[in-house]
């Protein structure tokens, strides 16, 4: 059965679940829905769509094109989009929802224990899909967190009982010979053997994790292990990687997609034969450049991102005191220590793949210090379109490519018939000025609207169409 006709009941259940609880949507799903007038850019790296109109029922995109040309029918609800760009909603491929920017792993959980312990990471993690979902991001990979929580949340979004981006998680990464409280609070599995590294694996997918993260000190054979036991259940694996050999190894085993690869420039350039080898097997690489090596100095030049109000209307006052007291002095957090020389590497580290034409998705490492789920990933589409990637294509792989690179390519990505209608709308044109992606005033995931439209006084016309 497809994720579209597995999420129409869930959306219906989304409005109803919503409506009672105040959040700013319909009061139930319309039978159509149709946004008319902007600009559409639908992921893929063609021109976009000037003046178009986006018909949606149920959950599911009908129709996607120039305005003359779609019939909005007379009992639709319709969102004037005219002066805006609309596109695909955005895919998140390397998020934490247990974590929402506090400073320091060490301190952070603790916290979470001394606060309520499980009801608390539950509440972070809400908040954090939350956020995600209203700055436009409404699918997201999770990878690392206990399993637990993690399988609830995901649940409770599917089920509309949480307001969030769509989530597809991890649980636990599997590792060697981590220690310390992030190996702890982020439910780390340590392993011995490559059969142990196999039996973690089947542990995990038999309870219903959608994907495997592969973290640090792996062996080539654990890799194998790994990535052996995950394909058997049909699900990929993501691996953790920095130094070329373990990118080596990680490649050569099958790992599904290359996580933090030439991230902030940790080491100089990979070797050109290494290079070459992933782009030839056509192995997706996610570099999360912007989380240290750009977040430090543009925290820097501009530290009164830090006191967003948003973040406080958000967090709620206990954890925005928290997060707040974790930051105070930033500069000296251990978590930064390293970023001198990630930043004399950075742009190296990035353009190498841009410029080599590797498959290249999106992902931010959200939830780590100072990296904000409600920012990180327009950050992270700026550093690549700084670096030279075309906005174009920034956005192809923010959507479309993203969507491919996690296996949901038939249902997501992309503003066409037949696919999911996630659809957001920003406040700029993305393709003259990529920041436009920091400006989304509506939010619509499986046909439903979570930000912007009539209920929370967008700019929507009451009438049941457009010429």
């Amino acid at each position: 059965m497809s994720l579209i006709r597995r999420r129409t009941a869930a959306a219906i259940a989304v409005a109803a679940a919503m409506a009672a609880i105040g959040v700013g949507l319909y009061a139930q799903t319309p039978k159509h829905l149709a946004l008319v007038g902007g600009m559409l850019i639908t992921g893929y790296e063609v021109p976009p769509i000037h003046h178009a109109a986006v018909l949606i029922e149920g959950n599911t995109i009908v129709a996607a094109g120039p305005a003359s040309d779609i019939k909005v029918p007379s009992d639709a609800t319709v969102v004037d989009t005219s002066g805006r760009a609309m596109l695909p909603g955005l895919i998140e491929t390397h998020g934490h929802l247990i974590v929402l920017g506090h400073g320091s792993y060490d301190t952070w959980f603790p916290w979470i224990k001394a606060h309520g312990g499980d009801a608390m990471l539950t509440r972070v993690m809400e908040i954090s899909a939350k956020q995600l979902l209203m700055a436009g991001v409404t699918t997201t990979i999770d990878l690392g967190a206990p399993l637990q929580p993690s399988l609830s949340v995901r649940d409770r979004i599917n089920r509309g009982e949480v307001v969030g981006t769509r989530v597809f998680v991890s649980g636990p990464w599997i590792s060697r010979g981590a220690t310390g409280a992030m190996q702890e609070g982020f439910g780390g599995i340590n392993i011995t053997t490559p059969e142990q590294a196999a039996q973690q694996t089947e542990k995990l997918a038999v309870a219903g994790v959608d994907h495997i993260k592969a973290h640090a000190g792996l062996t080539l054979d654990d890799y194998k292990a790994i990535v052996d036991a995950a394909h058997k259940h049909r699900i990929r694996v993501y691996a953790h990687v920095y130094a070329e050999r373990d990118v080596r190894n990680a490649l050569e085993t099958g790992v599904d997609v290359l996580q933090h690869v030439g991230s902030a420039g940790t080491a100089p350039p990979y070797s050109k034969e290494l290079i070459t080898d992933i782009v030839n097997a056509g192995r997706p690489v996610v570099v999360t450049a912007a989380h240290r090596a750009w977040i430090y100095p543009d925290t820097a030049e501009f530290p009164e991102r830090l006191q967003d109000p948003d973040l406080k209307k958000a967090f709620g006052p206990d954890i925005y005191a928290e997060v707040q007291s974790s930051l105070k002095n930033w500069w000296t957090l251990g978590y930064f220590q390293r970023t001198d020389r990630e930043m004399l590497y950075r742009e190296r580290g990035v353009k190498q793949f841009i410029e080599s034409g590797a498959v290249m998705g999106m992902g931010t490492d959200s939830g780590t210090p100072m990296n904000f789920h409600s920012e990180a990933l327009w950050r992270e589409v700026k550093v690549h379109v700084d670096m030279g990637m075309t906005p174009t294509r920034a956005i192809a792989a923010v959507t479309r490519v993203n969507a491919q690179i996690i296996g949901k390519g038939r249902d997501l990505g992309s503003i066409e018939p037949g696919k999911i209608a996630d659809v957001i709308v920003v406040n700029g044109n993305p393709l003259f000025d990529i920041t436009a992606l920091s400006h989304v005033e509506v939010v619509v995931r499986d046909g439903v609207v979570y930000k912007g439209g009539p209920a929370t006084g967008s700019r929507a016309s009451s009438s049941s169409g457009r010429p």
